[in-house]
């Protein structure tokens, strides 16, 4: 009797072993075949590289400081002194550019990374557990997903004032409903699969379940989303940027960059195109990467 009883136990473990390797063999052959297939998101991830290295590496890529200051060459056009020109306080845009970078991309994967692991916890509570912790935790969701998501941030940003850390709360605070909807339909897929009911069978507590075999099988999906979130957080930034509700100066970022520019449009154009195209040139990147990592990672949605 003990020697069936190891014998199925051994059974069930295997079970559990095959299930997790074919998932992470699976996942790392749909990556090669993104990087064969989709040529627009291999280019996408290396301008994504690229910008990241070039926010790190800014002091040893500009001969200038962030608040340097130059007033007798305010507004000047660009130059080989200043390739992108200089704004109303003398300071090189090149350089402006590249320091806000880090505030762009850090605000953009920071409230990202912490909207995806609270919306990615409730999702898988409220999926397995169902019942009120379901009940409770998708009310709460549909009356965040209830506003729309930038006037819901303009109201957070309002009562905790400006700041990047008030940003990273307030973008967490809008985006983690999304990301919870959408891990909680993944649980509900994955509760009743084999490996699940395997794990239940030895005795796997509920709670390890969810933190062993049902958040790791939706890692593919997360990581989606994650790249989906990031161009809409930064979106998000520069837009209270741009309105005067996030980062303050003398920090530079670039929708407050366009904000400052704005009035000086018709003499000194380049102060808001600079920005303006970083802006656009990295949420098409992380758009398209995320939209390459969809086709591959969900053929329904390929084939549509």
């Amino acid at each position: 009797m003990l020697r069936t009883k190891k014998k199925q136990t051994k059974q069930v473990t295997d079970l559990l072993l095959q299930s997790q390797i074919g998932e992470e063999e699976s996942f790392r052959v749909l990556m090669r075949r993104m990087a064969r297939e989709n040529k627009t998101a291999v280019v996408s991830f290396v301008l994504i590289v690229v910008m990241i290295l070039a926010a790190v590496l800014a002091p040893l890529l500009t001969p200038y400081g962030e608040k340097d200051m130059d007033l007798l060459h305010r507004l000047a056009a660009p130059s080989a002194e200043h390739p992108l020109g200089t704004d109303e306080g003398g300071r090189d845009v090149l350089t402006r550019l590249l320091y806000g970078a880090r505030v762009s991309l850090l605000i953009g994967v920071a409230p990202a990374l912490l909207s995806l692991i609270l919306g990615a916890v409730l999702g898988v509570a409220a999926g397995y557990k169902g019942g009120l912790t379901d009940a409770v935790i998708m009310r709460v969701a549909d009356v965040t997903l209830a506003f729309p998501s930038m006037l819901l941030a303009m109201v957070i940003m309002y009562a905790l004032g400006g700041g990047i850390l008030n940003v990273f709360l307030t973008l967490t605070l809008v985006n983690w409903a999304n990301v919870a909807r959408v891990v909680r339909a993944q649980t509900l897929k994955l509760k009743n699969s084999e490996f699940v009911e395997a794990a239940r069978i030895i005795g796997v507590s509920r709670d390890r379940i969810m933190r062993r075999h049902i958040l790791p099988n939706c890692l593919p999906t997360l990581l989606v989303l994650f790249t989906l979130n990031i161009p809409a957080s930064i979106l998000t930034e520069s837009s209270l940027s741009f309105l005067g509700l996030g980062i303050q100066p003398p920090n530079a970022s670039w929708g407050l960059m366009i904000n400052t520019g704005r009035q000086y449009l018709y003499n000194a154009p380049w102060l808001c195109f600079a920005p303006g195209a970083a802006i656009m040139l990295i949420v098409l990147a992380f758009n398209f990467l995320g939209n390459g990592l969809l086709d591959v990672l969900d053929p329904r949605m390929k084939k549509q």
